[in-house]
């Protein structure tokens, strides 16, 4: 793993100041409170000295101590151990087994004499069950075999609280609450010292090396554990953290939130809380003591005293950054939130995630980029900005200072390589398609809209359209130029009409099919035209090039006016005569518009309806004219003039009757004597002049639409008549009446048929008549048998119920009263309603409600 510079050794204490010419003084321990540094001897000495920070330019810093005073303790033996209680103003002092309470500024010791003895070392509680603020918890290791011993001391004395024994001679004790975390001789422990309880951790063999034990925050600690681990444990006795890999031979450990930092007998090692990765190797020899005071951590030697300093955590994420360590930067930002304000941070984090993002675009890794870039909530124009001539013109974008990244545009980043560049320009369009409908385009959405558009264009891209056909925020002037540089002219049309410019948008598409511009997009493009003025509310844009759509193809192009929609603004805005003048230079399309107005409008007007009779004809008739007969499309126009002429009651009927006699169209001219009530008329042209039998069952029965059964009833028997009176010699309209009767049972008068008949034909030709006559009749007498029955039913029902009613007896007294005037009846006379009440006759004729309480109902 590459390593950061993550701290600064910087000298603090220099050797000729702490002891001049003598050799034989060695540092024993250090202590540090505030800008006071305290330091142990071998020869009892503690020295005082001030500690003033000096800020460098390049972000580290330097130190100045100045020394105070020194005070001899009085015995021969070393200064162990040096700890500052700030709040009493006193300074513990562990030499010779004994815990002296000095002051922090003359070095004095306390005037009772108050002292712990027999301790072999000591932790003081950070996280103290007592409240007393002027008290602090002491816990030390007894010199007493396989004992410890809490105690609360005080500005001038020292009082026992608890005393515990353990399985095995404690060595280290570090303390938080009332958990006491313990190295013993052959394994840690946690022991609770309130309740006794303890909990085995891992083994530790203290013969090989001796154990480290360090709290490193609320209820967790950091071990030295076997194999060259750093083991983070909890009071619950487990490890939320890693372990970090550290030497065999670790003399101390410390930490300065995120790293973990050991020392051995030649370098000091920094590792990472938040991965467990080794981050920095400083060489230092004959170091023997590292500790850290509220975040400064000191290291010495026998003669020396130096500071570790930290690198700015955001200068060591931005080196990180230099050296494309993306997921290191990342980790080690996060970890920083506990140590900057809570705003601050989100400003930073937010810029170093946009920083990994470039990074992580610049190596082609999308998918991490989006991400990143989604995440910090990157403006989109910064990577925007990275495409030339993708920012609108008018846009006043100007890119972050300092810099997110370091590349102009991206032919430098990417170095030229064009594939490189083709899948930096996919990702954008994804990018961009992916934000532009969320709160990230908010205040961008023409940047980013306008974007897409070129990339969509560039690359021919099928979402393109989709673009323009829906909402979006594409600068005209911009986009306009681009999709003209690229010959997307039907997508400028598009953009025309989103803008509404509908006039140049029509007129640039009518460019493309007239062939004066090339743009393939669309082959359908003529019909596209047709279909957008069909909906085109823009009367006069739609009169201007009708024209020309009705030339290229009349059957087409009158669906400018045929399909529009039927709503009643649209059909207000377009006078059927003035299309219909407009069609008259295009008979096809002339046709097809008297078709909508007549078939699917519906329109009750007798000149339209007769306008598109006399076209039918006049084209039947022309039809036959150059064909000398009749071809598929003369039989489909015919058709349409005899449905026309068979369904529509409001033509003239008169001018096409002389427009078809002598025109050999003998059906039309049946159907109009239909129409002017000449069915006999008719009826001889489809018999006897076109023999078309058929025909003339179908004239008697399209003639009696919507009339009653008399008036079919009379067609028929007419039809009837004129076959028999033809006699017996005419066989073949002697079968068509044979036909006619069987077929059509229903719509005879059996008793006038019968009259009517021959007496020469047998039951058996007629059988099918007969028996069809038969089953009507019988089913019209049970069908009025069963009708007279349900009403004497309901009848006997009505006079069951008037009977019931009659028989009860009914009492009237004198104290009965009248429910509608509450007076007494002067005679036996009244009105009973049903649910039992009684009334006077005159109350009964002058109300017509029913008395309120109780509701009386129907009278009677």
């Amino acid at each position: 793993m590459m390593n950061i510079k993550a701290f600064t050794l910087v000298s603090a204490v220099e050797r000729e100041l702490l002891m001049g010419d003598r050799d034989h003084i060695s540092i024993e321990c250090v202590e540090c409170c505030g800008r006071n540094l305290y330091v142990g001897t071998n020869d009892c000495f503690i020295y005082h000295f001030l500690l003033e920070e000096k800020a460098m330019p390049t972000g580290t810093a330097t130190f100045v101590a100045t020394k105070q005073l020194h005070r001899h303790l009085g015995f021969k033996k070393p200064v162990n151990e040096l700890c500052a209680a700030s709040a009493l103003n006193r300074l513990l002092v562990l030499c010779d087994n004994s815990i002296t309470l000095v002051n922090m500024l003359n070095l004095e010791p306390v005037p009772s004499g108050a002292r712990i003895k027999g301790a072999t070392t000591f932790a003081v509680n950070e996280n103290p069950v007592n409240g007393d603020p002027f008290c602090v918890e002491v816990c030390i290791i007894s010199v007493k075999r396989r004992t410890v011993q809490m105690f609360l001391v005080y500005e001038d004395r020292v009082q026992i609280v608890k005393e515990v024994s353990t399985p095995e001679q404690p060595l280290a004790v570090a303390v938080d609450g009332y958990f006491l975390c313990l190295a013993l001789t052959t394994q840690y422990i946690i022991l609770n010292y309130s309740t006794g309880l303890s909990q085995d951790l891992f083994p530790y063999c203290s013969e090989e090396k001796p154990p480290i034990v360090k709290r490193i925050g609320r209820q967790e600690f950091l071990l030295a554990g076997p194999g060259g681990l750093g083991m983070f444990a909890t009071v619950a006795g487990i490890s939320q953290r890693a372990p970090v890999h550290w030497s065999e031979n670790v003399i101390g450990a410390a930490v300065c939130f995120p790293y973990v930092i050991a020392l051995d007998d030649e370098f000091i090692t920094v590792h990472s809380m938040l991965d467990q990765q080794q981050k920095q190797t400083l060489p230092f020899k004959e170091g023997h003591i590292l500790q850290d005071f509220e975040g400064r951590v000191i290291v010495a030697t026998s003669k020396g005293v130096y500071i570790l300093v930290p690198l700015p955590l955001e200068k060591q994420i931005q080196d990180l950054l230099a050296n494309r360590r993306v997921e290191e930067a990342l980790v080690l930002a996060k970890g920083a939130r506990r140590n900057i304000p809570k705003e601050k941070f989100q400003v930073m984090y937010r810029r170093i995630l946009q920083q990994a993002g470039f990074i992580q675009f610049a190596q082609l890794q999308f998918l991490e980029a989006k991400e990143l870039f989604r995440s910090s909530q990157l403006d989109v124009r910064e990577l925007i900005s990275l495409y030339p001539f993708l920012l609108p013109t008018s846009s006043s974008f100007t890119r972050s200072h300092p810099p997110l990244h370091e590349y102009a545009d991206l032919n430098q980043l990417t170095q030229g390589d064009q594939e490189k560049m083709a899948k930096c320009k996919r990702f954008l369009m994804s990018y961009l398609n992916e934000i532009r409908s969320t709160e990230v385009a908010n205040g961008y959405k023409e940047d980013i809209d306008t974007a897409l558009l070129k990339l969509y264009a560039e690359a021919d891209h099928d979402s393109l359209l989709d673009l323009l056909v829906t909402e979006n925020f594409c600068l005209l002037t911009d986009s306009a130029a681009w999709l003209e540089k690229h010959k997307k002219y039907f997508a400028l049309g598009l953009l025309y009409h989103y803008n509404k410019q509908d006039a140049s948008a029509v007129q640039l598409w009518v460019n493309i099919v007239n062939g004066d511009i090339q743009d393939s997009t669309r082959s359908d493009l003529y019909e596209y035209i047709v279909d957008f003025l069909t909906y085109c509310l823009d009367q006069e844009l739609v009169w201007t090039h009708a024209d020309w759509l009705l030339q290229k193809s009349e059957e087409i192009g009158v669906q400018i006016f045929t399909k529009r929609p039927l709503d009643e603004q649209q059909q207000t805005s377009f006078n059927p005569d003035d299309i219909i003048s407009c069609l008259k230079k295009y008979p096809k399309a002339l046709v097809k518009y008297l078709e909508h107005l007549v078939i699917d409008r519906r329109l009750q007007k007798e000149e339209y309806h007769t306008h598109l009779a006399i076209l039918y004809l006049e084209e039947v008739l022309r039809q036959r004219v150059s064909t000398g007969g009749k071809d598929v499309e003369a039989t489909e126009t015919q058709a349409k003039l005899r449905r026309l002429l068979q369904k529509s009651d409001l033509y003239r009927v008169h001018l096409l009757k002389e427009k078809v006699q002598g025109a050999g169209l003998p059906m039309e001219s049946a159907i109009l004597h239909g129409k002017l009530g000449e069915h006999e008329k008719a009826l001889h042209i489809l018999v006897h002049e076109m023999g078309d039998f058929s025909a003339a069952e179908d004239y008697c029965l399209w003639s009696s639409e919507g009339q009653d059964a008399a008036y079919r009833q009379r067609l028929f028997h007419t039809l009837l008549a004129m076959y028999l009176r033809a006699g017996p010699s005419a066989q073949d309209l002697t079968v068509a009446a044979v036909d006619l009767l069987n077929h059509h049972a229903r719509e005879f008068d059996v008793t006038q048929v019968l009259q009517l008949l021959p007496d020469t034909w047998s039951v058996q030709l007629l059988c099918p008549f007969l028996m069809g006559a038969m089953r009507d009749s019988i089913h019209a007498r049970r069908t009025t048998q069963v009708a007279l029955g349900l009403a004497k039913s309901e009848n006997l029902i009505y006079m069951y119920d008037k009977m019931k009613l009659k028989g009860n007896a009914v009492r009237l007294s004198e104290r009965e009263l009248c429910q509608l005037c509450q007076n007494p009846f002067g005679e036996p006379v009244f009105v009973r309603y049903p649910n039992g009440g009684l009334v006077h006759t005159h109350c009964a004729a002058s109300r017509h409600t029913t008395p309120s309480s109780p509701s009386p109902g129907t009278r009677t």
